[in-house]
C-alpha cells in the first residue's frame, strides 16, 4: 500500500514508503474465554481446570481398579497358616530344578531376592549339625506354572510382631489372570504333595515355639518296632493298649470318656524308653511332639494351648518328668523357676478345660520322685517298667548284630550261649548292664571280641 504522496515519476518508491500488511487473523473462542473472561482471570477458572483434571485423573484410577479386579485375580497366604510354608518350599523346590537342569516344562524365573532358615539339631552327646534352606525373599518375584505368568509378592511387617512367638507377620500374595484362578488350588496342592512327600515313611519332631507346635529338624527315617529289644511280652502289651485306644474312638463318645490316654515308662538311663517310643510312633505312622517343661516362658497358658492343639496323629513326650517337678516346684538345671504350676499341670492334663484326642507319654528314671496325683488313673492310665538289660534280652540283642554278618552259625551260637550266661551271672551278683551299653560294645566290636568285654559293662545295681 502507497502512501498519499505525489511520487515522481521513474523513481522507485523508498522502503519507507511501503507497509507490509498484517494478515488479520481472527480470535478463537479458547483464546477470548482467556483473555476476555473476568471470573477465569480472577481464579476461578484456574480452580476449575483443576477440578476437572482430578476428576480425570480419578476416572482413570477407577477404570483402572475395575479393569484390575474384572481381568486378574489375587490370592493371600498368611504365615499362620500351613500353605505358607508349603508355598515358599515349593518355590524353592521349583528354583532348585531350575538351576539344575536347562529346560523346564513349567519354568520358573529365578528369584534374586532370598531368605536363609536355618535349621539347627542338637544332639544329647553336645553336637550339633545346621540346614541352610533358601526361600524366595520379601519382594516380587514372577513365575510361571503350567502356562499361566503369576505375581508373587512376599511382604513383611516389622512394625508388628505375633505376640506370643515374637515373629513378624508376613503374607504372601500371588496374582494372575481371572481365567486361571483354577490353578490355584492345584498349586497348593502340588505344594502340599511336595511337602508331604518329603515325611512319607519318616518320623517328624515337633517342638513348642511359643504357642505353637514346628518341626525340628529334618524328617528323621522310622525305627522298626523289632530294633528295640525289650523284656519278653512289654513292647507287645503297650502297643495293644494304644491301638486298643485308637479304635476306641466312638466308644469313647458314647459313654462320655475324654478320648485321651497317658503312659508311664519308667526305669534305669539306657534302658530303651524314649527309643521304644520313637519306634512305636513311626510304626503307627504317629509324629511326636517334644514337650519341654523346663523352657522359659512357658506358663500355665500356653501350656493349655499347645496340650489342645498338638499336630493330629501325633504322640506328645515329656522327658524326666521327675525332674521337670520335683516336690511340686518345676526347676530347671541353672535355677530357674518355670512359670507352670503343678496343679496348672495337672488341670491341662485331665482338668475341664484340656482338650481330647490326645496320648502323652511321660518317661521317669525315678518313679518313686512321682507325686501321686500325677500318676493316678485319668492322667496316667498305663505304667510299664522298661529294666535293664535280661539274658534273653542280651541275646537277642547279639543275634541281631551278628547273625547276618556272614559269622558261622555254629560261632554265632557259641558266642550268645556264653554272653546268656555272663548276663544270668552278673545279675545273680547283683550287677547290671544297660541296653545302650550293650548295643554300643556290638557296634564297635566283632562277636568273640564283644563277649569278651561285656563283663566291663557291668554296674552295681543302685540300692
Amino acid at each position: 500500500m502507497l502512501r498519499n504522496a505525489p511520487v515522481s515519476s521513474g523513481a522507485l518508491p523508498s522502503p519507507l514508503d511501503i507497509v507490509t500488511p498484517t494478515s488479520a487473523t481472527p480470535p478463537t473462542f479458547l483464546s477470548t474465554f482467556l483473555n476476555d473472561n473476568p471470573y477465569f482471570q480472577a481464579g476461578f477458572g484456574l480452580m476449575a481446570l483443576g477440578v476437572g483434571l482430578t476428576a480425570l485423573r480419578q476416572g482413570v484410577v477407577i477404570g483402572t481398579t475395575t479393569l484390575r479386579r474384572r481381568m486378574l485375580v489375587t490370592l493371600e497366604i498368611n504365615n499362620k497358616d500351613k500353605a505358607y510354608e508349603w508355598f515358599l518350599a515349593w518355590m524353592s523346590h521349583q528354583n532348585t530344578l531350575q538351576t539344575s537342569k536347562s529346560r523346564l516344562l513349567t519354568p520358573l524365573t529365578r528369584s534374586h531376592q532370598l531368605s536363609v532358615e536355618t535349621t539347627v539339631e542338637q544332639r544329647k552327646n553336645g553336637s550339633s549339625s545346621a540346614l541352610f534352606k533358601l526361600v524366595a525373599g520379601p519382594g516380587t518375584h514372577y513365575v510361571q506354572y503350567k502356562g499361566a505368568w503369576m505375581q508373587v509378592k512376599r511382604e513383611r511387617e516389622t512394625r508388628s510382631m505375633q505376640l506370643m512367638s515374637g515373629i513378624p507377620w508376613e503374607t504372601v500374595t500371588l496374582t494372575t489372570l481371572s481365567r486361571d484362578r483354577r490353578l490355584f488350588p492345584e498349586l497348593l496342592t502340588e505344594a502340599r504333595d511336595l511337602a508331604m512327600r518329603g515325611q512319607e515313611g519318616k518320623l517328624v519332631i515337633h517342638t513348642a515355639w511359643g504357642i505353637e507346635w514346628r518341626p525340628f529338624g529334618q524328617p528323621r527315617l522310622k525305627r522298626p518296632l523289632q530294633s528295640v529289644v525289650l523284656a519278653p511280652g512289654l513292647a507287645e502289651n503297650i502297643e495293644y493298649d494304644v491301638k486298643a485306644f485308637l479304635d476306641r474312638r466312638q466308644w469313647y463318645a458314647d459313654r462320655g470318656i475324654p478320648y485321651r490316654r497317658g503312659y508311664l515308662l519308667h526305669g534305669p538311663p539306657g534302658s530303651g524308653k524314649t527309643s521304644f517310643i520313637q519306634a512305636l510312633a513311626g510304626n503307627l505312622s504317629y509324629d511326636i511332639c517334644l514337650l519341654n517343661l523346663s523352657e522359659r516362658g512357658l506358663a500355665d497358658d500356653k501350656l493349655f494351648h499347645l496340650l489342645s492343639n498338638a499336630p493330629e496323629r501325633s504322640f506328645i513326650l515329656i522327658e524326666d518328668i521327675d525332674a521337670a517337678f520335683n516336690k511340686r516346684v518345676q526347676t530347671s538345671e541353672d535355677g530357674y523357676q518355670s512359670s507352670i504350676t503343678f496343679s496348672g499341670f495337672l488341670n491341662a492334663l485331665d482338668g475341664v478345660a484340656s482338650g481330647e484326642e490326645r496320648i502323652i507319654f511321660m518317661t521317669t528314671n525315678h518313679v518313686e520322685k512321682l507325686d501321686s496325683a500325677l500318676i493316678r488313673p485319668g492322667r496316667v492310665d498305663l505304667i510299664e517298667k522298661i529294666d535293664d538289660a535280661t539274658a534273653e534280652q542280651a541275646t537277642i540283642l547279639f543275634d541281631r548284630f551278628y547273625g547276618e554278618q556272614g559269622t558261622q552259625d555254629s560261632l554265632v551260637k557259641e558266642f550268645s550261649t556264653t554272653l546268656s550266661n555272663i548276663v544270668k551271672e552278673e545279675m545273680a551278683n547283683g550287677r547290671r548292664v544297660s541296653m545302650a551299653a550293650l548295643q554300643g560294645l556290638f557296634i564297635r566290636n566283632e562277636a568273640g571280641d564283644a563277649v569278651t568285654k561285656c563283663r566291663d559293662l557291668f554296674t552295681p545295681k543302685p540300692s
